[in-house]
């Protein structure tokens, strides 16, 4: 599995940020989804591989513009491709409110079909064929989500010895019986499937959290997950500055509750423009490093602050590891 950010900020974009977008993309599918979008999102996909044609759902965390003003652009863009498949949106009702009003006021007909899939229909609704999908309600001004992406299938794994101490011939015959099929080979012998494959490995499973003041309401979503995507908009004393008024997160709260409830794989995202990039600090401002070290104190795992155009992979075995 593999994602890639495409914005990093959080309210508006600085010069090395845009705003909130990752894209997700699995090995078994050509096709790849996008959570949130905010402004400019498309401009963002062209410095990519990723290309609006194979676009398959966009999941919107909540209606704030940092998170969804790049969906006109991103859906008239497609339009102007000659795209026909279908496209579904998930999110948040009002989500679906301000596509119909762009649509209408705009005169913007799209020549594939377009639907809005409420996100708490979600759990009904088959949007992706190889990722079962569920929705965690988060706390924030408006109504905001998670999205949590599961494998629904794993590859089977073959007893090897066992193959060759039956003296099972190695070659395509060995991939039949990895997909499930038994055999009957040359002189009538049978061979069963279920004899020769080992138990299946843990699907594989990514969380995806918009806006959220409390990430312990990820608590149960977070059972089994690889790995955790979380705004950490501000540090504890940039919080504590602010107030509880936007309802953000600290890098301290999301990096103890990844280590409570062992997440092997954390990436902080949608860091608040008064922390600059470490070379660009001038007179004692905060940078992203702080970010980090308030982050690292509280959390020994696979830690990563996220950068726009990162693209990181997660293994079979549930390690993430950044991509060059």
């Amino acid at each position: 599995m593999e994602i890639q950010f495409l914005g990093t900020s959080s309210g508006t974009p600085t010069r090395s940020r845009n705003l909130s977008a990752l894209a997700l993309r699995t090995e078994a599918s050509k096709q790849w989804c996008l959570i949130d979008c905010g402004e400019a999102t498309q401009h963002r996909i062209l410095r990519t591989s990723l290309s609006l044609m194979t676009l398959r759902a966009i999941f919107i965390t909540h209606i704030h513009g940092d998170h969804c003003y790049g969906l006109p652009g991103v859906l008239a863009s497609a339009g102007m491709l000659n795209r026909t498949e279908a496209l579904c949106i998930i999110g948040p009702p009002p989500v679906g409110r301000f596509i119909g009003c762009v649509l209408e006021t705009t005169e913007l007909r799209l020549p594939y079909p377009l639907q809005f899939i409420s996100v708490e229909a979600l759990e009904d609704a088959q949007v992706l064929p190889d990722l079962d999908v569920q929705a965690t309600a988060l706390s924030h001004r408006v109504p905001s989500y998670a999205y949590s992406f599961s494998e629904k299938t794993v590859e089977g794994k073959l007893d090897v010895d066992k193959l060759r101490r039956d003296a099972v011939p190695a070659g395509p015959d060995w991939g039949r019986l990895q997909q499930g099929h038994d055999l009957t080979l040359a002189g009538g012998r049978t061979v069963q499937a279920r004899d020769y494959l080992l138990a299946p490995r843990k699907p594989r499973k990514i969380i995806v959290g918009g806006d959220n003041d409390n990430p312990a309401l990820l608590a149960a979503a977070a059972a089994g997950a690889d790995v955790l995507v979380h705004e950490a908009t501000y540090t504890e004393a940039g919080l504590s500055k602010v107030g509880p008024g936007p309802q953000h997160s600290s890098a301290a709260a999301v990096a103890r509750f990844a280590s409570q409830a062992g997440i092997r794989n954390l990436v902080l995202t949608h860091f608040s423009p008064r922390y600059q990039e470490q070379d660009a600090a001038r007179n004692g401002a905060p940078t992203l490093a702080d970010v980090e070290a308030e982050a690292r104190a509280s959390y020994q795992g696979n830690l990563f602050l996220a950068s726009d155009l990162d693209r990181y992979g997660l293994d079979r075995q549930g390690h993430l590891s950044r991509l060059l």
